[in-house]
């Protein structure tokens, strides 16, 4: 069924079927005529960050910025669902088009530009959630900065956002790697990098007493880093405590889709062709970090052994977003499935 829906979906832009297979999906929900398409979540119990995911399965932020659709995307097994990115004020993002599909490599180009609704209206739109019951995953929020918040000042963006989501979130994510918003990068290194993550932990420690229950504190990184940069990361990380890492964002990489129909559009790569960069900076990350924090691994998982792969470069979890797109809600448990037959060998 779903390859006949993609088949349909694709014939439209990007953007557009976006919106309308979501939107199409909530109805559905609505309708109790999800579970038309729905996978019964695999049972692969695991505690990753100091908290218990049904299964090591995921979805990465970027799909449901606003937190719309999480009941309806539940219905797929994920052991959990990461929202966002979410920034304090609502924003445009970048002019349209800014999403393409490069469909024979099974890949998607984007440049959103933290196009969402802010804070408080996603904050709003997953009050009713119920993660009591069944088939439920954990929720992640996804935070960012504004794009007009200078990059000197992302810091108070961060705080504000972990302030908000933190009664609401299982873990939170700050996200310092999209190559979609001018300058973000920057924070990933030197001096940088420990001003922010020192506020961080300080702001997680405060809500911590505050809320009297403790929320696990995640760093995204991008794919686009040399060893000694990753190295240099592992550290920071390790001496500020941070709770996991997901590794990885989009690409600027085109090497492997030079020649093909909007490889040379900006933004970032994501897909298939990002799978051995990702598993690569995962596997280099662990050992810098002295397996001392989980990494979340995400980047062109496609199938099972593609999600395995990242299990063994030595990711505790792993994401899938723009797989998904392209295989479906099958993914999800032929991922699920394949981590945990070789968990159990």
């Amino acid at each position: 069924m779903y390859s006949l829906l993609r088949n349909f979906l694709f014939m439209l832009d990007a953007e557009t079927s976006h919106h309308l297979s979501l939107n199409s999906l909530n109805r559905l929900y609505k309708l109790k005529l999800a579970s038309l398409m729905a996978k019964p979540q695999v049972q692969d119990p695991v505690t990753v960050m100091g908290i218990e995911f049904p299964n090591r399965v995921g979805l990465a932020a970027g799909l449901d910025k606003n937190g719309q659709f999480v009941d309806a995307l539940s219905q797929f097994g994920f052991g959990f669902i990461e929202v966002g990115t979410v920034t304090p004020r609502a924003q445009d993002g970048n002019p349209k088009p800014r999403l393409f599909r490069i469909k024979e490599a099974q890949a998607i180009i984007n440049r959103m530009g933290f196009n969402n609704d802010g804070v408080d209206q996603l904050l709003k739109n997953i009050s009713d959630i119920d993660f009591t019951s069944k088939n439920k995953g954990l929720l992640g929020i996804n935070i960012g900065k504004n794009f007009d918040t200078p990059v000197e000042k992302a810091v108070d963006d961060y705080l504000i956002g972990m302030e908000k989501i933190y009664p609401k979130a299982d873990y939170m994510v700050v996200n310092i790697s999209s190559p979609n918003t001018p300058g973000l990068r920057d924070l990933q290194f030197g001096e940088n990098l420990k001003v922010l993550l020192e506020n961080l932990k300080k702001k997680q420690q405060s809500l911590h007493q505050e809320h009297q229950v403790y929320k696990p504190l995640a760093v995204k990184i991008a794919p686009d880093l040399d060893a000694n940069d990753i190295t240099e990361l592992g550290k920071t990380f390790v001496e500020f405590e941070l709770d996991g890492i997901i590794a990885t964002n989009t690409t600027f990489d085109r090497s492997k889709v030079e020649g093909m129909k909007f490889a040379d559009e900006q933004g970032g790569l994501s897909g298939k062709p990002l799978s051995d960069k990702s598993t690569q900076v995962i596997s280099q990350l662990v050992h810098a970090m002295d397996n001392k924090i989980p990494v979340i691994g995400v980047g062109g998982i496609h199938d099972g052994q593609s999600a395995l792969d990242k299990i063994n470069a030595g990711a505790a979890l792993v994401q899938v977003y723009s797989g998904f797109i392209y295989h479906g809600p099958e993914l999800v448990s032929q991922a699920a499935k394949a981590i945990k037959a070789a968990k159990t060998v």
